[in-house]
C-alpha cells in the first residue's frame, strides 16, 4: 500500500509540476549599467532605441523613476534586496555587501526558494566579493564572463577592449598576473591602450553584450523545457565606460549634430562638493587628469560613445525580445528593464555619475507582460527598490516583510493614484551625506557632517547646505533655491518630510536587528 502511495503522490507531482510552473509568469530581469533616460520612449529626438522603445508600448514606462545611489555598487545592492542603502551599509564600491549583511535576501534566492528555476549572466550583483557567495545563492545557471559565447575568432575582451593594443598590452603579463584586476588596468594604462572609446567593425557578439545576449538565450532554451517559472537575470555593460561599441552603432549618428550640454557650470549657490572632479573618466589614457574640462571635440566624442552604446545594447534587447517571443515565453513572461542610474554628459560641467543631481540619479524603468496594462507612462515618483516587491506581487510570491520597497502593481494595473510622494537617494561625500528628496517638481537635498544614518533630522549634526531645485522653472538646476526668503515655508516642509522618512528607516532597521 506504502509503494502504491509513494506512485500516485509521484505521478501527481509530475502532472501538477507543469500546471503549477504555467500559473506563475515566467520573469526576464534585465538591468543595464549606466542607461539614463535618454531614450526615444523618453522623448529624446536623438538616440536611436527602437526595441526599448517597442518595450514601453508594451507594458508601463515610469518617468520618474530614482535610482537610491547613483553607483552601480550600491545601487545594486539596493535594488537586489529592496533595502535603501543606510540599510545595506553598502556606500560605495569596495564593500563586500554579505560581509555588511550577512542575512540579506536578494531577489533571486527569494524566487529561488519559492519555486523558481534562476539564472544570471553579465553584470548584475556589484557588491559581493565574498567568493561569489551572492551569486551561489542566487543562480542556478550562472556563467563567468570569459565563458561566454563569443562571436567565432574572437577571444573575450581584455578589460572592455578588442583592439590589438590592448591585447599586445596584457600578453606581456603572465597568467598569474592576467587575473589580477588591477595589474591588467595599470599594464593598459601604461601602454595608453585604455581610450575612452573603441569603434571597430566586428560582431556585436565579440563585445560582451553580444555575448551575454546569446547566452540568455541559451538560458530561456534550457529553462523553459523544466517544470518549474524561470527567472532569467540579464545584466547587459554598456553604456557604462569605455564607450565600445561595433562600427555600426556609430555609424548611426552624425557627431557634428549631437547636441552639447547646454548648461557646463555649477549651480549658483551650490555647495561645491555636491559636484565631483569626474575621476571615473580620468581612469582612461586619453584623458588628462588635471583637465577640470574637456574640449568640444572630446565632448562630442564622449556623447557620440555615450548614444553608440546605447544603441548597442539597445539591439541586444531587440534580440532578446525576439528570442522570447520565437519561444513563444512573450504571453506569460514578465519583463522589467531598468538603469542602475543616470550619467551626466557634460552638464554642470561633470561626466560620470556619482552626484544627488537629475542627470546621475534618474533612471530608466518599465514594466512588460502578463499583469501590466499596455501602453502607460506614470509620472509617480518610484525607487529601484520597488521592483523587489512588485515582482513578487506580479508573480504572487511571498513577500518579504520590513522591505523599503512599495509595490507598484496598482500602477501597473492602469492605477493613476502616486504611490510616493517623493524619491528618496543618497550620496556620501567625504564631509558625510548627502539625502535628496524627488517630487514631480521639486529636488531638496541636506548635506549632514556626519555618516551616522537613519537618525532623526532634528538629531542630524552639522547640517552642512541645503539645496532645492524647482524643475518647473529651471530643469537644469542651474540655481539653488534653498537660502531664498520665498522658499523658507517650503524648505520647512521637506525638512520634516525627511525628519518622518530617516525616522522611518530607523524603526525598519532596530526592526531588521531584532528578527536577524
Amino acid at each position: 500500500m506504502m509503494k502504491l502511495t509513494t506512485k500516485i503522490l509521484t505521478l501527481t507531482g509530475i502532472l501538477l509540476s507543469p500546471l503549477m510552473a504555467a500559473e506563475k509568469p515566467n520573469i526576464l530581469f534585465i538591468a543595464v549599467d549606466d542607461l539614463k533616460p535618454d531614450l526615444g520612449c523618453y522623448g529624446s529626438k536623438v538616440v536611436k532605441t527602437p526595441n526599448l522603445d517597442r518595450l514601453a508600448k508594451r507594458g508601463t514606462l515610469f518617468l520618474n523613476a530614482y535610482a537610491n545611489q547613483s553607483v552601480c555598487g550600491p545601487s545594486r545592492c539596493s535594488t537586489f534586496s529592496s533595502l535603501r542603502p543606510d540599510r545595506t551599509k553598502v556606500h560605495d564600491l569596495k564593500t563586500d555587501f554579505l560581509s555588511v549583511s550577512p542575512n540579506v535576501v536578494t531577489l533571486p534566492e527569494h524566487l529561488k526558494k519559492h519555486g523558481y528555476s534562476t539564472a544570471g549572466v553579465g553584470k548584475l550583483f556589484h557588491g559581493g566579493k565574498s567568493d561569489g557567495a551572492l551569486e551561489k545563492r542566487a543562480w542556478d545557471l550562472h556563467t563567468e564572463l570569459d565563458n561566454l559565447p563569443y562571436a567565432e575568432g574572437f577571444e573575450p575582451p581584455v578589460f572592455h577592449y578588442q583592439s590589438k593594443e590592448a591585447r599586445e598590452a596584457v600578453n606581456k603579463l603572465n597568467e598569474k598576473q592576467r587575473k589580477k584586476y588591477g595589474l591588467v588596468k595599470k599594464a593598459l594604462k601604461e601602454a595608453k591602450a585604455n581610450p575612452s572609446t573603441e569603434c571597430l567593425d566586428i560582431p556585436d557578439d565579440a563585445y560582451a553584450d553580444g555575448a551575454i545576449r546569446k547566452e540568455a538565450l541559451n538560458y530561456m532554451d534550457q529553462l523553459s523545457k523544466g517544470d518549474k517559472p524561470f527567472f532569467i537575470a540579464v545584466g547587459f555593460k554598456k553604456p557604462h565606460l569605455a564607450f565600445v561599441a561595433p562600427k555600426k552603432h556609430w555609424d548611426l549618428y552624425e557627431r557634428e549634430k549631437l547636441p552639447l550640454a547646454v548648461w557646463q557650470k555649477p549651480a549658483k549657490g551650490a555647495p561645491q562638493y555636491a559636484l565631483h572632479s569626474w575621476g571615473e573618466l580620468k581612469n582612461y589614457a586619453d584623458i588628462d587628469q588635471k583637465a577640470t574640462s574637456l574640449t568640444e571635440a572630446k565632448q562630442r566624442e564622449l556623447i557620440h560613445g555615450y548614444y553608440a552604446c546605447t544603441s548597442y545594447v539597445d539591439a541586444q534587447i531587440g534580440l532578446l525580445l525576439d528570442g522570447l517571443k520565437q519561444r513563444g515565453l512573450d504571453k506569460n513572461t514578465i519583463v522589467v528593464l531598468w538603469g542602475d542610474h543616470g550619467w551626466h554628459l557634460g552638464d554642470h560641467g561633470v561626466w560620470c555619475k556619482h552626484s544627488n543631481y537629475e542627470q546621475a540619479t534618474r533612471t530608466v524603468l518599465m514594466f512588460a507582460g502578463p499583469g501590466v496594462k499596455p501602453g502607460v507612462s506614470t509620472k509617480s515618483p518610484t525607487e529601484l527598490i520597488d521592483i523587489f516587491p512588485t515582482l513578487c506581487d506580479l508573480s504572487q510570491t511571498e513577500m518579504i516583510p520590513n522591505l523599503d520597497g512599495v509595490s507598484l502593481k496598482p500602477l501597473l494595473e492602469g492605477g493613476k493614484e502616486d504611490l510616493r510622494e517623493f524619491a528618496v537617494s543618497s550620496y556620501p561625500r567625504w564631509k558625510g551625506m548627502g539625502y535628496s528628496l524627488r517630487d514631480k517638481r521639486y529636488r531638496y537635498t541636506v548635506w549632514v557632517d556626519n555618516k551616522t544614518p537613519m537618525v532623526a533630522y532634528t538629531e542630524l549634526k552639522g547640517i552642512m547646505d541645503e539645496e532645492l531645485y524647482d524643475y518647473q522653472t529651471d530643469t537644469l538646476e542651474t540655481k539653488n533655491l534653498a537660502t531664498s526668503a520665498e522658499q523658507a515655508e517650503r524648505i520647512k516642509a521637506f525638512r520634516a518630510k525627511l525628519d518622518t522618512h530617516l525616522q522611518q528607516q530607523a524603526e525598519r532597521t532596530a526592526k531588521q536587528k531584532s528578527t536577524n
